[in-house]
């Protein structure tokens, strides 16, 4: 079955969904949708300062819970796991992600900001997938934003070399995840937005808010209950590798 079909087909809505990395821009709009739906919502922030989300889970017809982590630090998505230890949920997603500045190639890039995003777009993601895995259901979903821009295929233009590589590798460790676990029954999921007008995208995107993130969810409550990995864009489109 292609993820064409598995799109026309109804599927048990994932009800109960922790996502990571939702003050703002993608994440904050996917929060928006998901508890518009009545799903019920766990999100995070990094600081502790507010943001549009405790603006939007401030309002009663929504179901948002607020919880603080920073996924570059290893210690913080361990407390995040004793803190939500007695839960479990259909649904983790991992939107937490950075662009490079300034923009430049790989050799024009410092150490160190070569690193910032390589270990908050790859490593941290993955880290954060090992460490909650066992809040998942046994048939729930794994969800991580890549891009399409993570596609070695179709990177026939160059630029955004940093955050590309970042996002090729995060591709390659959810492969290798999926390769270690492929005797269970968990949906996994890279999914690329499109270009979207959020800060990181910048306005002249593609898509806005509203073209990407409604078809973002619908796809991943399509490919629930469908085990094995799958790099999809917002439309349920397979990715090229």
């Amino acid at each position: 079955m292609t993820t064409t079909d598995l799109l026309q087909s109804p599927r048990r809505p994932l009800d109960r969904i922790l996502l990571i990395g939702a003050s703002r821009g993608l994440g904050l709009a996917l929060a928006d949708e998901w508890s518009r739906l009545g799903r019920e919502v766990v999100a995070t922030v990094r600081g502790t300062d507010r943001t549009p989300l405790h603006d939007l889970a401030d309002r009663d017809d929504r179901s948002i819970e607020i919880e603080t982590v920073d996924i570059t630090a290893p210690e913080q998505i361990a407390a995040l796991h004793e803190r939500l230890s007695d839960r479990t949920f259909d649904l983790v997603f991992v939107n937490a992600g950075v662009t490079n500045s300034p923009e430049g190639t790989v050799a024009e890039t410092t150490d160190e900001e070569f690193a910032r995003v390589m270990i908050t777009n790859a490593l941290s993601p993955l880290r954060v997938v090992e460490t909650l895995a066992d809040l998942v259901e046994p048939d729930g979903t794994i969800g991580v934003m890549s891009s399409g821009q993570g596609s070695v295929t179709n990177n026939v233009h160059g630029g955004h070399e940093v955050y590309r590589g970042s996002k090729a590798a995060l591709n390659t460790y959810m492969r290798s995840y999926a390769a270690r676990h492929g005797d269970e029954k968990r949906s996994l999921v890279l999914m690329a937005p499109g270009w979207v007008q959020t800060d990181l995208g910048g306005t002249d995107a593609r898509l806005t808010v509203d073209e990407s993130i409604p078809n973002v969810v619908r796809t991943i409550d399509a490919l629930a209950g469908t085990p094995g990995l799958r790099y999809v864009d917002y439309l349920g489109r397979t990715v090229p590798w």
